[in-house]
C-alpha cells in the first residue's frame, strides 16, 4: 500500500496545485476532497459549511482531530513544472495543497486499520486560513465538539525533508493589522507654511513606532511593529491632505498585545497634535498567538522520533496561523515538517519537495492512533 499511496498523494497534490482557489472560494477543492474521501469509504460529516470538509474514521470515544488548510494565495506562479497553476494570479504558494494531501493520506491509512482504532479521528479540511477566518467557521459549526486533542502541521521550506520541529507553549505569534489615517492640510509644495505636511507627520510616526518597540519593551520580548504601506499624494508639487499607513503587530505576549493599540493611539495622536494635525488608528485583530499544549508537543516529538524524523526544538515564529483558534478551545499541538524549497512561503517560486508527503501522512496516522490510545 505504501508505494501506491505515495504515488496517489503526489497525484492529489499536483491536481490541487493546478487548480488553486482563494479563501472562501474553495468550491472545486471541496468537491475534490469530498470525492476522494468517499472513494476511500470515509464518512463525511454533515456540517453546514459553504466550503471545506469534515470527515471521520473510527468509532466510539475518545475523539481527536487532524487539520489541513485548503486555500491558496493571490500570487502568480513562476515555478517551471508541468503541473503549475492553471488559475492566473492564484497559487498554492504556502503549501496548503501539501497539507491537504498529507491528511488525505493519513485518513486512508487510518481507514485501513479502522476496526482496531481505540476511538475516532476527525479530519478537518479547513477553508480560509490565509484570511484567518476558516478556523472560527469550523469551530462555530461545531467541528471541535467532543474533540479531546487536535493536531496540525505546516511545511517548513527552510528545513530538509525528514526534519521535524515543534515546541511547547508559544510558537506562532498573534497577527493584528492596523491602519493609520493622518489628516493634514494640503498646500502648494512651494508654500509649505500654508499647509500641514501629512507626509512629514507620517514619516515621524513610522520612526516613532520603531522606537516604541525598542525603548518600551524588553529586548527579550518578541514584539514586532512593521509599517508595510504608505499612501499619500497624487502629484509632485502638492502637499497631500491625507496620508494612510498600514502595517502589522506581532507578539507572543497576551498582555503586550492587549496594551499595544492604546499605546499606538497615544503615540500617533501626540505626534500629529504637535504638528497641528490629526491621526486616527484603526485596529483589526487577527488570530491570537499559537500556544501548543506542552504535553502534546512532547508527545508529538516522541512519535516523530519513532517514525524516523530528525526531531528538533523549534524557535519562536513571528508568522501567524489560525490554528491558534483551535488551541484556545482544545488541547493539542502544531508542528513543522521540512519541505526543502529554495524559495520560501508566499514566494511565487515556492516549490516544496514532494518526498515529504507519504512520511508525513504515515506520521499523522501513527500520531492519531497513539493519541487515542494515550487518552483512552
Amino acid at each position: 500500500m505504501s508505494h501506491s499511496l505515495a504515488q496517489q498523494l503526489v497525484a492529489w497534490r499536483r491536481e490541487l496545485h493546478q487548480y488553486p482557489e482563494l479563501s472562501n472560494e474553495e468550491f472545486a477543492t471541496t468537491e475534490r476532497i469530498t470525492g476522494w474521501l468517499k472513494e476511500a469509504d470515509i464518512t463525511i460529516l454533515p456540517f453546514d459549511l459553504a466550503t471545506g470538509v469534515v470527515a471521520e474514521v473510527g468509532q466510539g470515544e475518545p475523539l481527536i482531530a487532524l487539520r489541513a488548510d485548503i486555500d491558496a494565495l493571490p500570487i502568480d506562479e513562476i515555478v517551471p513544472v508541468e503541473f503549475r497553476s492553471q488559475h492566473q494570479g492564484v497559487m498554492h504558494a504556502c503549501g496548503h495543497d501539501v497539507h491537504t494531501s498529507v491528511m488525505l493520506g493519513a485518513a486512508k491509512l487510518l481507514k485501513a486499520r479502522e476496526k482496531s482504532l481505540p476511538g475516532r479521528v476527525r479530519l478537518l479540511f479547513q477553508p480560509a486560513e490565509e484570511r484567518f477566518g476558516g478556523a472560527k467557521t469550523l469551530i462555530k459549526a461545531g467541528a471541535l465538539q467532543d474533540v479531546a486533542a487536535i493536531f496540525g502541521m505546516h511545511n517548513a521550506p527552510e528545513l530538509p525533508v525528514g526534519t521535524f520541529e515543534t515546541r511547547g507553549g508559544p510558537f506562532y505569534a498573534n497577527v493584528d493589522r492596523f491602519d493609520i489615517d493622518v489628516h493634514g492640510k494640503g498646500a502648494h509644495a512651494a508654500r509649505p507654511q500654508e499647509g500641514v505636511d501629512a507626509i512629514v507627520i507620517a514619516s515621524q510616526i513610522v520612526s516613532a513606532l520603531q522606537t516604541l518597540v525598542s525603548r518600551s519593551y524588553s529586548p527579550l520580548e518578541s514584539v514586532v511593529v512593521s509599517v508595510t504601506r504608505i499612501e499619500g499624494g497624487n502629484t509632485w508639487n502638492v502637499l497631500p491632505q491625507k496620508v494612510v499607513l498600514e502595517g502589522t503587530v506581532r507578539t507572543h505576549n497576551a498582555d503586550i498585545r492587549s496594551e499595544l493599540p492604546q499605546r499606538l493611539r497615544t503615540l500617533i495622536a501626540g505626534i500629529a497634535s504637535g504638528f497641528g494635525a490629526r491621526a486616527e488608528l484603526n485596529w483589526h485583530p487577527g488570530p491570537p498567538a499559537l500556544i501548543n499544549t506542552e504535553r502534546w508537543a512532547e508527545f508529538s516529538k516522541q512519535v516523530a522520533a519513532q517514525q524516523g524524523y530528525e526531531v528538533q526544538h523549534a524557535e519562536l515564529q513571528m508568522g501567524g496561523e489560525d490554528f491558534a483558534f483551535y488551541l484556545h478551545n482544545t488541547p493539542g499541538t502544531f508542528v513543522s515538517i521540512g519541505s526543502n524549497s529554495e524559495f520560501g512561503l508566499h514566494h511565487p517560486g515556492f516549490n516544496p519537495d514532494e518526498a515529504l508527503l507519504y512520511p508525513a501522512a504515515e506520521y499523522f496516522s501513527q500520531l492519531a492512533e497513539a493519541a487515542l490510545k494515550d487518552i483512552a
